[in-house]
Parts: C-alpha cells; sequence; structure tokens
C-alpha cells in the first residue's frame, strides 16, 4: 500500500491534498477501464440475462452504484451522484414485469433533469411517478413490458437518455424507431452504445443523420474485455503538457488506436498543444499494445473547438490552455450545466481564485482572451465533481502546493489517482 492510501485511510471519507510537482516526469501509470463502456455492458448483460461475461470493469463509485442498482434488492436504490446509473436504471427497470423500485440519489441529483427520458418512457407506456419535483429525481417505477415503436425524442440534453432507451428497445415487442430532435449533442456516446449494442447480437443502425431502428430481437449473452479509459488518460496528457521536464514521458496500457471512445480525440487536441501519441506494439508482452506520450515543441498560440461530442474533456482544455497562455474558444458546452456540479460556473469561480478570467458570454461557450487577475487562493473547491479535481491537480506546476479539497470525490471514476501521481514523484499532502 503507498504512503498516501496508508494516509487516506487513516482520515475521514472526505479529505484535502496538497500537490507538490516531480523535478523530472517519467513512468508508467494504470488508468481504469472505461465506466461509459462498463456501464452499458452491465445493463446489457442484466437483459441478456447474464451478469458475468465481461472482464475488466472499473473499479469506482459509477460502477459499484450501477452493479448494486442492477440487482434491485431493495425497492429504494440510492444511485448517490451517478447520472448514468439514474438515466440507465430508470429505463431498465420500467421494462422489468411486476417490479416496483424508486430510484433516488444525493440532492445535486434531485436537481439533474430527467424529463425528457421520462417523457419518452412514458409515451411508450412506461409507469414512471415523480416522488418529488416534476422532471426530477426521485422516481418511482412500476415495471411492465413495452410494445415500443416510433418516437421523436429531444436530442440537445443528454445523450444518456437516447442510449438508456436505445438499450431496452431490443425487448419491445415491437422495437424501435428514435428520431432525434434538435442538435445531437455526444454524439459519440450514442454510437458508442449502438456499438457495444450491436457486439450483443442487437439488430441497431442509423436510418438518416437523426433517426436510429432497432429491430425486436433479444440480446445474445458474449464474453468481452472492458477497453480503458480516454478521458482519465486525459490527465495524463494535461500533466505531461505541463511540466517543466522536456524529456518527460508517460506510458499507457488498454488504450485502443480504433476506439469508439469519443474522448479518444484527445490525441488530436493535445497534439496542437505539443504532445506527441505513439502506439508501440510488445512483441515480447503478448503483443499488447502500450501508448507513450511525449513532449514536441509545437503548439498553437491560439485554439477553437466545439466539444458537442466530447464534453468531459472540456475541463481538462480550460485547464491545459490557460496554463500555456493560450487563448480560446470552446463551443458546445450546454451539457456541462448539468453535470456533477454546473461545470462551466466551477470553472469560472476556481479559475479566478488562481488569477484567469474565463469568460462566458453564451450558455454554451467559455473563452479566454489571456486576461489575468491578481491570485485570492490556492485552494480548488471540487463541488462533487471528480473532472475538477483530476484537471485542477495539474496545475501544480504553476502553483505548487496547490490544494485540492473534497480530494476523495476521485473516487467516481480514477480511485487509485492520488497514488499514481505519488509514484511519479509529486510530493502530495493530506490536509483535514
Amino acid at each position: 500500500m503507498s504512503n498516501i492510501q496508508q494516509h487516506i485511510k487513516q482520515h475521514d471519507a472526505t479529505y484535502n491534498i496538497s500537490i507538490q510537482p516531480p523535478t523530472s516526469l517519467s513512468g508508467n501509470v494504470e488508468i481504469p477501464t472505461s465506466k461509459s463502456i462498463a456501464n452499458r455492458s452491465i445493463v446489457i448483460d442484466a437483459l441478456s440475462n447474464n451478469t458475468s461475461t465481461f472482464q475488466g470493469a472499473a473499479n469506482c463509485d459509477d460502477v459499484a452504484v450501477m452493479l448494486n442498482g442492477i440487482k434491485g434488492e431493495t425497492c429504494e436504490l440510492d444511485i448517490m451522484a451517478s447520472g448514468t446509473a439514474m438515466r440507465f436504471l430508470t429505463a431498465y427497470w420500467s421494462i422489468q414485469p411486476n417490479s416496483t423500485h424508486i430510484l433516488t440519489g444525493t440532492e445535486r441529483m434531485k436537481q439533474r433533469p430527467i424529463k425528457v427520458l421520462v417523457d419518452s418512457l412514458r409515451t411508450l407506456g412506461a409507469d414512471i411517478e415523480y416522488m418529488e419535483k416534476e422532471g426530477y429525481p426521485p422516481l418511482k417505477i412500476n415495471g411492465k413490458s413495452l410494445e415500443g415503436g416510433m418516437i421523436t425524442m429531444p436530442a440537445d440534453v443528454s445523450s444518456q437518455y437516447v442510449s438508456a432507451l436505445l438499450m431496452i428497445a431490443p425487448l419491445f415487442t415491437k422495437g424501435l424507431t428514435l428520431t432525434l430532435k434538435g442538435t445531437i449533442a455526444s454524439r459519440s456516446y450514442i454510437d458508442l452504445t449502438i456499438d457495444i449494442m450491436t457486439k450483443y447480437g442487437a439488430k441497431v443502425h442509423w436510418t438518416d443523420v437523426d433517426t436510429i431502428k432497432v429491430e425486436p430481437k433479444r440480446y445474445e449473452a458474449t464474453q468481452r474485455m472492458i477497453e480503458n479509459d480516454w478521458t482519465s488518460a486525459s490527465y495524463w496528457y494535461l500533466h505531461l503538457a505541463l511540466s517543466d521536464c522536456q524529456e518527460a514521458q508517460i506510458t499507457m496500457q488498454g488504450l485502443s488506436e480504433s476506439s469508439k471512445q469519443g474522448d479518444s480525440v484527445v490525441r488530436y487536441l493535445f497534439s496542437l498543444l505539443g504532445i506527441k501519441t505513439a502506439f508501440i506494439k510488445e512483441t515480447t508482452n503478448n503483443n499488447t499494445t502500450k501508448m507513450v506520450l511525449s513532449k514536441d515543441k509545437m503548439k498553437v498560440s491560439m485554439l477553437h473547438y466545439d466539444f458537442i461530442n466530447a464534453p468531459d474533456l472540456a475541463q481538462t482544455m480550460v485547464v491545459a490552455c490557460v496554463a500555456m497562455g493560450i487563448s480560446f474558444r470552446f463551443t458546445g458546452l450546454s451539457t456541462l450545466k448539468i453535470k456533477e456540479t454546473n461545470r462551466i460556473a466551477a470553472l469560472q469561480s476556481e479559475l479566478l481564485k488562481l488569477g484567469f478570467v474565463v469568460n462566458n458570454d453564451k450558455s454554451d461557450e467559455l473563452s479566454w482572451n489571456g486576461e489575468r487577475c491578481a491570485v485570492t487562493s490556492t485552494d480548488i473547491n471540487t463541488f462533487e465533481d471528480h473532472r475538477m479535481a483530476l484537471a485542477f491537480s495539474a496545475l501544480t506546476y504553476l502553483f505548487p502546493n496547490i490544494t485540492i479539497n473534497a480530494a476523495n470525490v476521485v473516487s467516481k471514476s480514477y480511485p487509485h489517482f492520488w497514488s499514481e501521481l505519488e509514484a511519479l514523484g509529486y510530493l502530495l499532502n493530506i490536509k483535514s
């Protein structure tokens, strides 16, 4: 057990961590498997009546919540802060005959909208009630068989609404023809869902740019490994980019060069910031492929990018750009307001403490023109959002001894992140 793990065990569930950077940066890091793939596989495995066919699921809060929720051993299922579980389990339990469950979560979860999904399921005949505020959890779900058919769903709020509906559609007696209305948010995640469904024998495909057809055909149990997580890899791109060491190098395993994960676009984004990505086949290790990150001198002076298909990379890229002095305008960020926290507001408030004035002139945009102000604090609040902690950790290169408050929040997706930093030579101090 590492020093940081020992210290964490001695503290309460909530702890703060101050970070000092290493003088050089080089080594191997272990990243978790993709919780996006794992959570979809958990649902589909359960729908195929086989709960033990995939290997390597991430050991993180989101996956643990999904595994417990899919068992449904109690009437009330507390999914805590997992938006994925709330959406996927709402759809899953709506088609389980002779079952009644209440889905609830944290106070923040009760502020995250679910009306689009509930309305769509109700249109198809589902029996779902709001227990408190209309349009928001907690929900009471009385499961029943559904026929399916044709339906139109707004697609500009969350792709998880779409994925939740698609995954249960093969069990509809008439299948499903789903037309998506408006700008499709995070289309890459919908494509990921379709890819996984297909691997389980479902017949599902796009019939038009905005329409998906799912045939009524039950899933086939299958065995598959879960690929590692590209979003988690993004934080190592960020640390490498901010490191002063020109010879810095980080190696990771388990990432596919042809990945279906939308956040694999991080390779391209950081190539613009001077980070090279190389995939190397290891003939001495069962022909596995390792990914090696290293530095390049080239970087852009300004970056414009639409994150509509990769919103979880926004915090990583905002932090990278301000730290490297790169002006930016990022669009397609509307879904950030309904994540674990309002990520747009959180980014603005915490970067302002550090002297960076980031603007939100339009509801789905963030921009920075290089404007600075006085530093007022290097204590970073995470607002119960794992990605705030993970992204801001790299700012230790600008602010040695930066403190990440409620650093335990990384358990949602990357429980051993602090141990990985310590193994690379970062000095971490647990603070009460």
